[in-house]
């Protein structure tokens, strides 16, 4: 026991100093090394929303296109026929029924367009977990020094 209790000699610490630095270092790195996986995860999941919610846009723009190309002519020509007991001219029937055909489309082509807009805005630009992180990492650190 008395062993235990003696002071350890000046040469034996200066020898271990560098041994802590290295490990020191070691561990930074190592931190860093998570935290950038961690962020790499991170931006990874974020872009892959950003993509669906991208691709969802432009499916929404093509289906507005190909329904309005195509639905177009055989609903306007419909609703045409609504007005065949009126005083209207053939051009202004057909005119008529092309109007509301298209904006038919347009406000669904735009539903579609707001709906994948609105889950690529729900993103925050800031990777919540690696930012909980760095702010614990933060904090340890204050707390140390």
């Amino acid at each position: 026991m008395a062993d235990e209790n003696r002071p350890v000699p000046l040469e034996r610490a200066v020898e271990t100093l560098p041994t802590l630095f290295t490990r020191l270092t070691d561990q930074l790195t190592q931190l860093f090394d998570a935290k950038l996986a961690l962020l790499r995860v991170e931006l990874k999941e974020e872009l892959q929303t950003y993509v669906r919610g991208a691709v969802m846009v432009i499916a929404g723009g093509v289906v507005a296109v190909i329904g309005f190309a195509l639905l177009n002519v055989a609903i306007a020509f419909l609703i045409s026929m609504l007005f065949a007991h009126t005083g209207l001219s053939q051009p202004a029937k057909y005119a008529l029924g092309f109007i509301i055909t298209a904006l038919l489309y347009l406000v669904c082509g735009a539903f579609i367009v707001l709906r994948g807009k609105k889950e690529i805005s729900r993103q925050r630009l800031v990777p919540p977990r690696t930012a909980a992180e760095l702010e614990k990492d933060k904090q340890w650190l204050s707390s140390e020094l």
